[in-house]
């Protein structure tokens, strides 16, 4: 049975969560534009970041998963939305700092080229604006279904190179134990019947994003205690791991045993999703037991001619117009991508790069082993074998970049010492320091094998004046030198000699010998393409 409201009460207000006061209606509606507008704004704002998103998503099936992550997200708020009638809008201004670090992270990936970074840091402001217009109490009732939208970010490429070289020993292992005889190079390997060689596609980083976003989105529904969400998660990362090795396994067994005429083609990728999808099944099958979805999550409103028990009463005061807060969000957000688009006007350099071949103190030479690093196509490029008194051939690369963009950078995930279509690939790689004339120089030694025989090679970036090999600081170096209004000119150099057999300290003695007697001169010919 239910009372008629008193006279003088409208519905809309008899509905009203208790302990709050209504808005007016007009009023009501004005928050409403203004929490629509502020959430929407971060999408315009950061368009290009949105449309790189995008942009992956249509390249890359790996991570064309993220066209349903947003309608997966306002689908999760929408089954909770009985939570608006319970607890009123009430502002938190603190969000606001929230925002501006949010922006500031955008700002660094902006300044560092780092899409990663800008993408994480935009679709967290979305999130972060619900939580500064909302509020903790109600923000917090829609946590999971805000930071879901995380999962649109194209993240994951990070770890291609760990998994394949784990799915590689694995898999060399499991048939070395099958009494199979196993020659391994790098994560090419041979059998007796043919050649394997673990590439990207058998990563298995596909199965895992999958399996993360998934799982994550089941334990979720179906539990209500953090534990067994918790377990769950960490299956759902553990399992496609493991999954893939015995994927990789399986397939190298199949074509082996069928003298390679099965598991080598599209067949290879077939078998691959289809046990991929029953591990996902068992997975996901196994989990079901320990189900807690029968709980209901938020409050039931009554339904006419049925009895029902009260929710506890939730006061919060009186309703809060949310216009003022939605300008502070939208003026946040909005500080960022304009000084981004002042410093990228400041920072660009109209003067064509000058690079000159440095004259050194070694007489050049011819016949090199046909190779080139495979990286983006620079601004300037020199590329030169010089002779050592002991008549090795030494080949120097420098690559030289300005006004770095999308297309045209000296630190990305694409650059590689050897493509996938090159002859050579590389079979070790480490980390070194040097003396030379001007002090430590730091370097990462790579070793590739080639049709001739092995290389080694030795490789520095410049950023912003300064010598590193990793790629992490020198990305903070390119965005502290934008920052400061000192542009973003880099160069990578790589020095490389062919050596035979076991003969690799021979080989670092002579290019550790070109470091001494040449490096100098190289270095100043960077400063001078420079010219600041």
């Amino acid at each position: 049975m239910f009372l008629k409201p008193p006279p003088g009460i409208d519905q809309a207000a008899a509905h009203a969560a208790p302990g709050s006061l209504p808005l007016p209606a007009a009023q009501a509606r004005a928050s409403i534009v203004a929490l629509a507008v502020a959430l929407l704004a971060p999408i315009l704002l950061f368009y290009g970041t949105a449309a790189s998103m995008v942009g992956i998503w249509n390249s890359s099936e790996t991570f064309a998963h993220g066209y349903v992550i947003l309608p997966v997200s306002l689908w999760l708020i929408w089954r909770q939305r009985a939570w608006f009638a319970r607890i009123p809008a009430r502002p938190w201004w603190p969000g606001l700092v929230l925002m501006a670090g949010a922006g500031a992270a955008w700002l660094a990936g902006r300044m560092g080229d780092v899409g990663v970074v800008m993408q994480y840091a935009f679709v967290a402001m979305m999130p972060l604006a619900a939580l500064t217009l909302l509020g903790p109490r109600l923000a917090a009732k829609f946590t999971f279904p805000l930071l879901f939208l995380l999962f649109a970010v194209p993240f994951g490429e990070v770890f291609v190179g760990p998994l394949i070289q784990h799915t590689a020993d694995f898999t060399v292992w499991a048939v070395q134990a099958t009494g199979i005889p196993v020659l391994r190079n790098g994560t090419r390997f041979e059998l007796p019947t043919g050649s394997w060689s673990v590439v990207e596609a058998c990563s298995g980083i596909r199965y895992l994003i999958s399996s993360i976003t998934l799982g994550c989105l089941y334990a979720y529904l179906t539990y209500q205690s953090n534990l067994r969400r918790a377990v769950f998660i960490g299956m759902a990362v553990v399992v496609p791991i493991v999954a893939n090795w015995l994927r990789a396994y399986g397939i190298v067994m199949i074509g082996h045993t069928s003298g390679m005429e099965l598991a080598t083609g599209v067949d290879h990728l077939v078998y691959g999703w289809l046990f991929f999808g029953l591990i996902m099944f068992l997975m996901f099958w196994v989990g079901s037991y320990w189900r807690e979805d029968d709980k209901p999550a938020v409050p039931v409103a009554p339904q006419p001619g049925h009895a029902t028990v009260a929710a506890p009463r939730v006061s919060h005061g009186p309703a809060k117009s949310l216009v003022p807060v939605a300008v502070a969000v939208v003026a946040v957000a909005a500080a960022w991508p304009a000084f981004a688009a002042f410093n990228d006007r400041a920072n660009h350099d109209p003067r064509p790069v000058a690079l000159s071949v440095p004259e050194l103190a070694w007489p050049v030479a011819a016949g090199f082993p046909d190779w080139q690093v495979d990286y983006m196509e620079p601004d300037a490029r020199v590329a030169r074998a010089y002779r050592s008194p002991e008549g090795r051939p030494v080949l120097l690369q420098v690559l030289y970049y300005r006004n770095q963009n999308k297309q045209k950078g000296l630190i990305s995930s694409v650059n590689r010492l050897a493509g996938e279509k090159s002859p050579f690939h590389q079979t070790a790689a480490s980390q070194r320091t040097e003396q030379t004339g001007a002090g430590q120089l730091p370097l990462r030694e790579a070793v590739l094998q080639g049709p001739g025989g092995p290389l080694l090679v030795w490789q520095v970036l410049w950023v912003d004046g300064r010598y590193t090999t990793s790629n992490v600081a020198g990305k903070l170096r390119q965005a502290q030198g934008k920052l400061q209004f000192r542009g973003d000119d880099g160069a990578m150099v790589a020095i490389a000699v062919p050596y035979e057999g076991t003969d690799a300290e021979g080989a670092r003695a002579t290019l550790r010998a070109f470091l001494g007697q040449n490096f100098g001169t190289v270095d100043r010919a960077l400063v001078q393409a420079r010219g600041k």
